[in-house]
């Protein structure tokens, strides 16, 4: 006499699932029937770091829908997303499974688009450098101090594109005390906030280690265009910052932190500008050579060339800079980067139709495009650029 599966115990059940290590097996488990569902929660919590999946630009198709390409199934998957469906929102970043959402308003918007739960950081009128804020000066919103203390002004969008990146300390589902880091585009200056505060505040001494930001054990990591590092220490009131000067200088258009096992690592990529012609009309538009990897050795401190990353596998862009281990996920290739277009919203290509995203291969330097863009070409045009989100349930 066969097993009925339907009629196995509940504890026998949530114990099965609870080694189960993906979130689209998981959800495959608890498709299965009724009584497999019943046995289960919905929103796991013991699900380690998930592959992430590229949420790519909105379609005319799918208005309040956002498509995500998931590697792993080479599959779109379509999630309910009207907030940053608009043309007018923008995204500058995604940290721990949120998106960080900004608008023509001051608001700054958390969103996990899996769980659909929201928070709001404190509004852009709250930067250190916002001198004041009126919605009837129409134009000139907002007025800004900058570092030599001259004040002027910029309009709602102006001052939506003033942040490169938002990146959050943890995940805000598990952990309140959370802290947000931005970088600001025309200053190159770095400002933070904790979650219930009413305002942001300047990290003193950190001007210039903008390139990009990570958080690592307590601290954040911030990177300059040569390969110097600030690491800041935000957890009393009293802000520390330590420079770290390394004895080799890099050269590179980016620079990106990884932290990747209990090692440091620094992405540089090298950008070529290229013509686009058209009739009565030419581009500039950057495209991306190579990539090299170095390693921070602290005796010295120096960073190191790295040939391979063997196992692992490298996702930068707007998103927080993660890595983690091709074995683990079926669909990926270890010692590879996965990279997005995130250098520059005005870059023209992805009005032609073309963003400037693909994998590196380490081991021969070249770049093979996304599975999801000659397949799911409707996707292709327009803005944002296509963003890195780890899926996050809970």
């Amino acid at each position: 006499m066969g097993v009925d599966w339907t009629k196995l115990p509940p504890e026998l059940l949530e114990s099965i699932s609870e080694n189960l290590k993906l979130y689209t097996d998981y959800l495959s488990f608890r498709a299965v029937c009724r009584s497999w569902r019943l046995a289960t929660p919905k929103t796991p919590s013991h699900l380690p770091p998930q592959l992430p999946w590229l949420m790519l630009p909105p379609s005319q198709s799918y208005q309040s829908h956002r498509a995500f390409y998931d590697l792993s199934t080479n599959k779109l998957r379509f999630l309910s997303l009207p907030e940053s469906s608009n043309p007018n929102k923008r995204h500058c970043g995604s940290s721990h499974g949120w998106l960080v959402v900004l608008d023509e308003s001051p608001s700054i918007l958390l969103l996990n688009p899996l769980s659909r739960a929201k928070l709001h950081l404190p509004s852009l009128s709250s930067f250190p450098n916002v001198h004041s804020f009126n919605y009837s000066h129409i134009g000139k919103e907002y007025s800004l101090r900058s570092p030599s203390g001259d004040l002027y002004t910029r309009n709602l969008r102006q001052m939506r594109d003033s942040i490169k990146k938002i990146v959050l300390s943890v995940n805000p589902s598990k952990e309140l005390r959370f802290v947000a880091m931005a970088i600001l585009n025309q200053t190159g200056e770095l400002v933070y906030c904790k979650n219930g505060d009413d305002s942001w505040r300047f990290i003193p001494g950190a001007q210039s280690y903008s390139e990009d930001v990570i958080y690592c054990e307590g601290l954040f990591y911030a990177v300059d265009k040569h390969g110097g590092i600030a690491i800041c220490d935000v957890r009393d009131d009293s802000t520390k910052v330590s420079i770290v000067q390394t004895r080799t200088q890099l050269d590179g258009d980016m620079q990106y932190l990884i932290n990747s096992g209990d090692e440091l690592l620094l992405i540089t990529r090298h950008l070529d500008l290229e013509f686009s012609f058209e009739p009565h009309q030419s581009y500039l538009v950057y495209r991306t050579k190579r990539f090299e990897v170095s390693r921070l050795d602290w005796s010295g401190p120096h960073w190191e060339r790295v040939k391979s990353l063997y196992d692992r596998m490298v996702f930068i862009g707007e998103n927080s800079s993660l890595s983690l281990s091709a074995s683990d996920f079926t669909g990926c290739m270890g010692n590879c980067i996965y990279f997005t277009d995130d250098y520059s919203e005005s870059n023209y290509d992805g009005s032609l139709g073309e963003h400037d995203i693909g994998i590196y291969k380490l081991w021969d330097g070249s770049i093979e495009p996304l599975p999801c863009y000659p397949r799911h070409s409707f996707f292709r045009m327009g803005w944002p650029t296509p963003l890195w989100v780890t899926p996050t349930p809970c």
